[in-house]
């Protein structure tokens, strides 16, 4: 299970919204069928040439997480976004690594609920380019605590995505508030892997993976950045 951006954690990042011309609010979109970008945290495009490195807080981090996001490094890599999975490097989870970094790291319940992860882009990237962000996984996953393989693997893959720029998809009521699970489903009944929460494939075949829903966002993120005329 998973969720980000709760109220407290987007208090704290103030302005958070993008300054954009009126020339490229007109080409810059930020929601479409089964995706959705970090747009209220400033983030509406992906770097089309920069690559964007996984990094980890420890050795034993970074061995327990590689295999499981191999699969997915690849499918972001070719929706054409420029990926890879790197070393270790110092995590602090209170503020933003390098440029471009992906930063991976466990903490007992960061949301302060069993069970949930948190992800997170550097907000209020220059032009709304994505640089990068923080993962903290739920420790709890590696000790114990009662998660089902699929929604296990899943997790580890939607919160990376965070990170580069993907938010949930969910539909909200009337009070604004996000509806849990209420993303649009393939005739398979597959929703997006983004969704909240518990999105993605249930199979041993494809869980872990992005759904098309997924893919095209991270699409949408590069097209911006070309609308924009980022190279």
């Amino acid at each position: 299970m998973r969720k980000i951006l709760v109220a407290s954690a987007a208090a704290a990042l103030t302005a958070c919204a993008l300054t954009a011309t009126p020339t490229q609010a007109a080409t810059i979109v930020t929601a479409g069928t089964g995706w959705k970008l970090t747009s209220q945290l400033g983030v509406t495009s992906i770097s089309p040439s920069q690559t964007y490195t996984i990094t980890f807080a420890t050795e034993a981090m970074r061995k327990r997480y590689t295999p499981l996001l191999t699969p997915a490094v690849a499918q972001i890599n070719a929706a054409g976004v420029h990926l890879k999975i790197g070393g270790v490097e110092t995590v602090n989870p209170a503020k933003c690594g390098p440029a471009y970094h992906v930063q991976i790291t466990e903490m007992y319940r960061p949301m302060g609920k069993a069970g949930f992860s948190q992800g997170m882009p550097c907000p209020n990237p220059p032009k709304g380019v994505g640089v990068g962000g923080i993962v903290a996984y739920d420790s709890e996953y590696w000790t114990g605590y009662p998660i089902e393989q699929y929604k296990l693997r899943n997790t580890i893959t939607h919160e990376p995505l965070h990170a580069l720029g993907l938010d949930h998809p969910n539909r909200h009521d009337a009070a604004g508030q996000e509806t849990p699970y209420g993303c649009v489903a393939t005739s398979y009944g597959n929703t997006p892997i983004m969704c909240s929460p518990n999105g993605g494939y249930k199979t041993a075949t494809n869980m872990g993976k992005l759904t098309g829903y997924d893919i095209n966002g991270l699409k949408a993120l590069l097209a911006n950045a070309k609308a924009q005329g980022i190279k």
